[in-house]
């Protein structure tokens, strides 16, 4: 085989076969093929596409580039959940801990961030005592008696998606589904879990913009889930504003304990809703969306979802007091209003300045060697459809830097458009995807 030859086949639109692939995707992850030519294969994919064989088994190779998680040793029918990402989204803390409260088992690995906030495992960070650095041993022993575990992601999971995305980034290759959907499944594929749960956002703070994207993307992934024989649905959620209130690493864990305590905002609640409802089918609880929705309520209702999170973050070295008690978590020297520069309604927002607010603030990292700063961040108190006066405030901003607040107002306010009406519908979740078909809601 020569990958002169591969390329030459994709770019007049052949179909690879599986052994292709494989001489392809390993070959380049040990160095064998050269940056330049995977560089015209990338291309040749966006411009020609793959079909379902070929992306499955593009992921399935990617998948096999590294180690595979062996979950045998946790009881049940183990649940992972993922997000394409977003502004402000909290959802995998508070959610694992109601689903896990439901018996079924989480067993989660998750990053660290880079771009406008920390990843799920900086943020829990912001809680004292607590690790992510656990054995194996103990992740499987913390899912096994709890239910619940969330530990850093391995560097030999999927090299080959790390190594391939890093081209795919300056190679302009990045906005083609057969590779994002390859990308996020041979990591998900790489973790182990029986069913897998995908929450594709859309809008202006999403890389899919569109409906139509968003479910093309999500359609994709879970036809690959299912064709690798795992339980794998998919919620089409809004990222066209922040998700919740908060932006910013302690502040979104305070508000996903919030939402366990009964008083998050409603749109997180709808997303965890959503979400949770297909991990609890795909955990094999129930087969009934409206009965997984109370099982789901009643966890808040009472406590069961707020002593699992303590439960988990004690297992994990961390301080349980801390979800009891929001007042113990580190905060930020100043807290200042972002007055609405004049009346009417929030008519649009663009959602990653939202973002890049929060990593001028030093919430995010810009490099991979930054330093987070868990304390900083946003409090919306005006999103999309809210009428607001002149002099009200849109939002307060967490900072412990002036000249860094008063950048970020700046950005802020240029990302907020005040209209005299708003006419619009807000929704939280557009579509839901499953081997069956999709829902439109």
């Amino acid at each position: 085989m020569r990958m002169y030859d591969l390329i030459y086949k994709k770019k007049y639109g052949g179909k690879l076969s599986k052994e292709e692939i494989d001489f392809i995707v390993q070959g380049y992850t040990k160095g064998e093929i050269p940056d330049y030519q995977m560089s015209a294969f990338l291309m040749a994919v966006c411009l020609k596409g793959m079909d379902m064989e070929e992306t499955t088994n593009l992921t399935i190779s990617m998948r096999d580039s590294g180690e595979t998680l062996d979950l045998s040793k946790i009881h049940g029918i183990k649940v992972d959940k993922h997000s394409t990402g977003g502004v402000g989204d909290k959802t995998s803390m508070c959610l694992s801990a109601m689903v896990a409260a439901c018996g079924v088992p989480v067993a989660k690995m998750s990053g660290r961030g880079l771009g406008h906030t920390g990843g799920t495992i900086d943020k829990l960070e912001s809680i004292k005592g607590f690790s992510t650095s656990i054995s194996g041993e103990q992740f499987f022993e913390n899912v096994n008696n709890i239910k619940m575990a969330i530990m850093g992601q391995t560097a030999d999971l999927a090299p080959a998606d790390k190594k391939i995305y890093a081209l795919r980034d300056v190679t302009a290759t990045v906005d083609c589904i057969p590779l994002i959907a390859s990308s996020i499944m041979s990591k998900k594929l790489a973790s182990g879990a029986d069913a897998i749960v995908l929450d594709v956002k859309m809008g202006s703070g999403a890389f899919m913009k569109t409906l139509d994207d968003a479910v093309a993307l999500a359609d994709a992934m879970v036809k690959i889930g299912t064709m690798a024989g795992k339980h794998t649905s998919a919620v089409i959620t809004n990222m066209d504003q922040p998700l919740g209130l908060a932006v910013g690493n302690s502040l979104e864990v305070i508000e996903a304990i919030d939402l366990l305590k009964g008083k998050g905002p409603k749109d997180l609640l709808e997303d965890c809703i959503s979400l949770g409802t297909l991990m609890l089918v795909g955990g094999g609880v129930t087969d009934n969306l409206d009965e997984a929705e109370k099982m789901l309520l009643k966890t808040i209702e009472d406590g069961s979802g707020l002593k699992k999170f303590a439960e988990f973050v004690e297992a994990q070295g961390g301080s349980p007091e801390f979800i009891y008690d929001t007042d113990k978590f580190e905060k930020a020297r100043y807290i200042d209003p972002i007055p609405a520069p004049k009346s009417g309604y929030v008519s649009r927002i663009q959602t990653d300045e939202i973002g890049m607010c929060s990593l001028i603030l030093g919430g995010g990292r810009e490099t991979k060697e930054s330093v987070i700063d868990l304390s900083v961040g946003l409090i919306l108190n005006k999103k999309l459809g809210d009428e607001v006066k002149e002099g009200e405030p849109l939002a307060y901003i967490h900072s412990n830097d002036k000249a860094k607040t008063a950048q970020a107002i700046e950005r802020f306010l240029n990302a907020y458009t005040i209209s005299e009406s708003f006419e619009g519908k807000v929704k939280t979740t557009f579509a839901r995807v499953t081997s069956d078909g999709t829902v439109y809601f």
